[in-house]
């Protein structure tokens, strides 16, 4: 399956690695590694996360405060959002359109 990222998840993926390595070297990229168990999780068993609606999936990234929102089209898994658990709940609703 292939992992397409929205432009705007991609930016908040990076921006959150950089913010924990700021804060503790390394951190980052302990992030990374949990963010991408996270989406191996996904690629072996897309439907098993909740639905957030429609076909909108939420998958938690462990021990970081983070969500991954993703669809499944055909053999694509489509990251919509990496969000953070602070911020508000419907930030990102545009990019369900896209």
């Amino acid at each position: 399956m292939r992992i397409i990222y929205h432009p705007e998840a991609e930016a908040e993926l990076v921006e959150a690695a950089q913010f924990y390595d700021q804060r503790v070297v390394g951190l980052g990229s302990r992030f990374l590694a949990e963010f991408d168990s996270a989406v191996s999780d996904i690629l072996q068993s897309p439907e098993q996360w909740p639905r957030v609606e429609g076909d909108l999936h939420r998958h938690r990234v462990r021990r970081f405060p983070f969500s991954v929102y993703y669809r499944v089209v055909a053999d694509e898994l489509r990251i919509l959002v990496v969000r953070h658990h602070s911020r508000h709940p419907d930030y990102w609703r545009h990019r369900l359109g896209e």
